[in-house]
């Protein structure tokens, strides 16, 4: 299956508008945002965890990386709330699932093979910078290495943000809104821009709180191979 696999071209979801569909485990929702594969697939995708669902055990093969929009994520590792970022690094395993519900925003196979770096960060007890090269942007670093740079933004009402991207760029709207390309993006809205982007977000009246990621598309990517 392909879903908007052309990363030479932005792209565009308002995942907020989108239809729920069923995965194939019992009480596990989706509304897919790209895929590269068949079973086995480079995806991100917004998941939602019906109260008392979970997967079976498994292994994540090309690693999975994921944030916590809301409710309580769990698994054998802990308990996940709303504001958690969370890294498994290939090869790790879990089986993941929510007594109370929740909703995740999450990248499959998307790693490099040789990474294995886990990281669990709970936002909501870490501080934001002001960022001196953009002018009503704060951030919050939440991992780099020499492949991407993954951060927390909050963006002031009103305030244009330049979006220059040479290696490629996603943002998915945590809350607020912001406008670019003639669209507006409001909650769970996700933009993609392809390596040499340049562009401008407007932040909206009641600015932006969004979720970024940097320099990953440098290369195409490709199909996981298993």
């Amino acid at each position: 299956m392909e879903l908007n696999a052309d990363f030479d071209r932005r792209v565009a979801v308002h995942a907020g508008r989108l239809d729920w569909v069923a995965s194939p485990m019992p009480g596990v929702d989706r509304r897919m945002l790209d895929r590269l594969g068949s079973e086995v697939a480079r995806a991100t995708t917004i998941v939602r965890f019906a109260p008392h669902s979970k997967f079976s055990p498994h292994v994540h093969a090309g690693g999975e990386e994921f944030l916590v929009l809301d409710g309580v994520f769990q698994d054998e590792h802990g308990d996940f709330p709303a504001g958690s970022y969370i890294r498994n690094p290939p090869r790790s395993h879990h089986t993941p699932g929510s007594e109370p519900g929740c909703t995740i925003f999450v990248k499959l196979w998307q790693f490099d093979p040789d990474d294995r770096t886990e990281v669990k960060i709970d936002t909501t007890g870490r501080a934001y910078a002001p960022d001196p090269a953009r002018p009503g942007v704060e951030v919050m670093p939440l991992f780099a290495d020499p492949r991407e740079e993954v951060a927390l933004e909050r963006w002031a009402p009103a305030v244009d943000i330049p979006i220059s991207a040479p290696d490629g760029a996603e943002i998915l709207v945590l809350h607020g809104s912001f406008e670019e390309g003639g669209e507006t993006f409001e909650r769970h809205s996700w933009l993609r821009v392809p390596r040499a982007w340049r562009g401008k977000a407007v932040a909206g009246p009641a600015g932006a709180h969004v979720w970024t990621k940097r320099g990953h598309l440098a290369e195409t990517p490709r199909p996981p191979t298993v």
